[in-house]
């Protein structure tokens, strides 16, 4: 069935959008090369857009050429602004950003929960309301939260959780209630995988599973280009995962004795101490024996998921893959090549700490342009 003339019109200029946001400013005549559509079609869509605000002229092209088809047309990035907050255990941190991802303010500040739920939640929100109006924002139009633990997939609502913050769940609350804006909440190593899909160490792949090593030990599972969350929003879950090397088993309600032992921060600076190493650079310091044990150890949990899973591409991500980088994800792609019969190549995040409020900001922005654009 052949689309109605007002169908086609949305689709013509959403696609137009998407190849502004993609590619940064373009004339007519590119528009027309990109889209494959007639020279009327473009001009028309290019009038409905600059009408609506989503676009205005931003320039010419060539040095030499003036008039009409020389041109620029960009997406107006005031249009709408963005925040992301990445909400640790202790801290917060905030960026806002116009519509096409720039950053325009960003700030951090430890958030304690021995004041009290309702002081930390206003710290939180205060740092946001401080940020953006740095910015010069008065109302972001889209607000991303990444945060430690599951978020039920039907509602999006960050489940309570033993051994999280009761701020945590509560500043969601207080947003959605104080802010014109769409809220949205989603795990931070989801939102670091994302981060790392579209800007970072797998901007190449369609398939990874990224391990986010940090206080915490988790993963995130991109399928076919997609962030897979699984029935109960928990995919990726491995710091219960089973393994050979702890001391005994994990439970539903603690993962003491599953991955999370091996892997996590405390587990590594450990394993420095018996080095005879300094926890706080034992990863940058090249000393291979204790690089060796860590690659021991990553190997195994990613052996189990790439068993399951054979995405083809492991990113160590959080606080151990950014300081081990390059030099400790060749030593865990070696491990894994003795574990598992399946080829996996390991990479060390591109985007470090910054990865999850990344991840955010682009949700936030996704949001955004799935509003605004017709």
């Amino acid at each position: 069935m052949a689309a109605s003339p007002s169908t086609a019109r949305a689709i013509n200029d959403r696609l137009a959008l998407r190849l502004l946001q993609d590619e940064g400013p373009l004339t007519a005549a590119q528009l027309k090369t990109l889209t494959g559509l007639s020279r009327p079609t473009v001009a028309d869509l290019v009038e409905r857009l600059r009408g609506s605000g989503l676009v205005h002229v931003v320039g010419e092209a060539g040095a030499e050429r003036r008039g009409p088809n020389a041109r620029l047309y960009g997406i107006v990035a005031g249009r709408a602004h963005l925040a992301a907050l990445d909400v640790r255990t202790r801290s917060v941190s905030v960026a806002v950003a116009d519509l096409l991802g720039a950053t325009l303010a960003e700030a951090s500040a430890p958030v304690g929960d021995d004041g009290g739920t309702g002081p930390a939640v206003e710290k939180a929100v205060s740092l946001l309301e401080r940020t953006a109006k740095e910015a010069g924002v008065d109302a972001p139009h889209s607000v991303a939260i990444g945060a430690p633990g599951l978020i039920e997939p039907v509602t999006g609502e960050l489940r309570d959780s033993t051994g999280l913050p009761a701020w945590h769940r509560r500043l969601v609350a207080v947003l959605q209630d104080r802010l014109p804006a769409r809220v949205l909440v989603e795990n931070e190593t989801n939102l670091a995988a994302v981060a790392e899909l579209r800007e970072g160490a797998a901007r190449d792949r369609e398939d990874f599973v990224l391990l986010w090593l940090g206080q915490g030990v988790g993963a995130a599972v991109v399928l076919d280009g997609r962030l897979r969350r699984g029935a109960s929003g928990g995919a990726g879950e491995i710091g219960f995962l089973p393994v050979p090397g702890t001391g005994g088993l994990p439970s539903a309600t603690g993962c003491d004795g599953g991955f999370h032992e091996l892997a996590c921060t405390a587990a590594v600076e450990a394993l420095a101490r018996e080095h005879g190493l300094d926890p706080a650079t034992a990863l940058a310091s090249g000393h291979e024996p204790f690089l060796d044990a860590v690659a021991r150890r990553l190997a195994v949990g990613a052996a189990a998921v790439v068993s399951v899973l054979d995405p083809g591409c492991v990113v160590l991500g959080g606080e151990t893959g950014h300081s081990g980088g390059a030099a400790l994800a060749a030593r865990v792609e070696a491990e894994l090549a003795a574990l598992s019969p399946l080829r996996t190549e390991v990479r060390a995040t591109a985007l470090g700490d910054a990865a999850v409020l990344r991840g955010a900001l682009l949700t936030a922005r996704d949001a955004a342009q799935e509003d605004l654009f017709p």
